[in-house]
């Protein structure tokens, strides 16, 4: 069964021995944060802080820290068998060309059971703030670093809908708080959001949005998933939990939210205006610069009477936010095989902040087959900010390290093995000298046929007698080793 809201995860969490009550008074101004950071790379458990200095609202940590936790969230023992549902789930919702095909009498009938469904009142709604009684400051968001500008809302699930075809968008945006009424949104080109916006200012209009701030645990990983432009988050969501979102019309904004949210912000963006937003410590384990970013004005704000704080807490890895995009790279394996055949298998390591690096194995097939590969990802959704993308042979365990060093030591010549590429950069990248535009490095790491200017013969690998091996696993019991 679905989990209801995120309390019934909690519970589960709990019972399972994978949340930590914490009744100690502590503050939201950077203790909760480095409290929740030094328990995140211990592999500690989800944290519930019940005791908030100045605030009633109870707050959640590290819900998403783990692979255990991602897969208890997304109500699946094994996140390789769910895979395959994702990529049928796809299917029935892209084009060969990677456009969303949904609405169509096919999708209808094979997503129905999976369609939100809308109610007419919901938990978010118990507790409404308007007018006047909008104050951001009743909510204990963190301020994770000491030089960040100010609280961030780091879990936000922004919801909006094109002007031009009223289609839904829900992505997830940092938003700094600014005031009692007004938040930083911090999305820029590429993101549905920014795209939606950017179609309201062309027309001269506010773009109304909704920021739905702790659902059930699968609509908050759908709205961090790599989805083809088009696709419907909610009803991804309803795939993977098998059931419907339940979802209830905003009070102020013409959008539907989940029902089970613990808060939800109503307001609008306007266009042309802009506001410095930033310093933020983020996932790269820096500052991100002052830029600017549109405004996002509140103007509702309705809650749960029982409502809990989730938040996650950026920075150096390993933190919460790199198991879910390890979910992600799990659960889109199958679409990445179907789409560029000779795929094996992928690896986003922690390591390397979860979006700089990929290590790829592949069936190679063709000389240049590596490049090829490599070429073909940049263009994908996931792989455009890749800074280095490693191709490796199918026998190599691209999840294990040690492999991946010893195979990269061994088999690339840099001067034929390495390429460069100039293209879009994370605009979080502090590296770059340019915001949102540098260079990437495709290395292959594969053993090099003839055609690939590699003119001899290549070295047999070093491998035991297999008669040896076998005798040997005999004598390994009765030795006692």
């Amino acid at each position: 069964m679905a989990y209801r809201d995120l309390l019934e995860f909690m519970a589960r969490l709990e019972s399972l021995g994978e949340l930590l009550r914490i009744k100690e008074a502590v503050s939201p101004d950077l203790e909760i944060a480095e409290i929740t950071a030094r328990v995140s790379r211990k592999g500690g458990p989800a944290l519930l802080f019940e005791n908030v200095k100045c605030y009633e609202v109870p707050v959640l940590t590290n819900a998403f820290g783990s692979m255990k936790r991602m897969g208890l969230a997304l109500e699946t023992p094994d996140l390789d068998k769910l895979a395959a549902g994702v990529w049928n789930f796809l299917k029935h919702h892209t084009t060969a060309g990677g456009g969303a095909i949904s609405g169509t009498k096919r999708d209808a009938g094979h997503m129905e059971p999976f369609s939100p469904v809308i109610n007419e009142a919901g938990e978010c709604q118990e507790v409404v703030f308007e007018g006047d009684a909008v104050d951001l400051g009743m909510l204990p968001v963190l301020k994770c670093w000491p030089g960040d500008a100010g609280p961030f809302i780091t879990l936000p699930l922004v919801f909006t809908k094109d002007p031009a075809t009223g289609a839904r968008n829900v992505g997830m945006y940092r938003m700094q708080v600014y005031s009692r009424n007004t938040l930083g949104m911090h999305w820029y080109p590429g993101k549905g959001g920014a795209g939606h916006y950017r179609s309201a200012e062309e027309r001269g209009m506010p773009l109304e949005a909704a920021v739905a701030i702790g659902p059930d645990p699968v609509m908050t990983y759908a709205a961090s998933a790599p989805l083809p432009e088009g696709v419907d988050e909610v009803l991804f969501a309803g795939f993977l939990r098998k059931a419907p979102v339940e979802l209830v019309r905003c009070r102020s904004v013409d959008l539907q939210v989940p029902a089970c949210a613990q808060i939800v912000l109503e307001g609008y963006l306007r266009p042309g205006e802009r506001r410095l937003e930033g310093p933020c410590g983020n996932h790269t384990g820096c500052y991100s610069l002052r830029e600017e970013y549109p405004v996002f004005h509140v103007r509702c704000i309705t809650m749960r009477k029982d409502a809990v704080y989730p938040a996650t807490v950026p920075g150096p890895p390993p933190q919460e936010d790199c198991f879910l995009a390890k979910a992600t790279e799990r659960l889109f394996l199958p679409v990445l095989k179907a789409t560029l055949p000779g795929i094996v298998d992928i690896n986003f390591p922690v390591e390397g902040i979860f979006n700089n690096i990929a290590f790829v194995s592949i069936k190679k097939d063709f000389p240049g087959h590596a490049r090829k590969v490599v070429e073909q990802l940049w263009e994908m959704e996931g792989f455009k900010h890749r800074k280095a993308i490693f191709v490796f042979d199918m026998d190599v365990d691209v999840q294990d390290l040690s492999q991946v060093l010893w195979r990269f030591g061994n088999n690339i010549d840099p001067e034929r093995d390495v390429w460069f590429s100039s293209g879009p950069a994370d605009p979080l990248n502090p590296a770059v000298s340019v915001p949102g535009r540098g260079s990437r490095m495709g290395v292959d790491c594969t053993r090099k046929w003839t055609g690939e200017d590699y003119h001899r013969d290549w070295p047999e690998e070093i491998r035991m007698d297999p008669e040896i091996v076998a005798r040997v696993d005999e004598l390994w019991k009765r030795m006692g080793l």
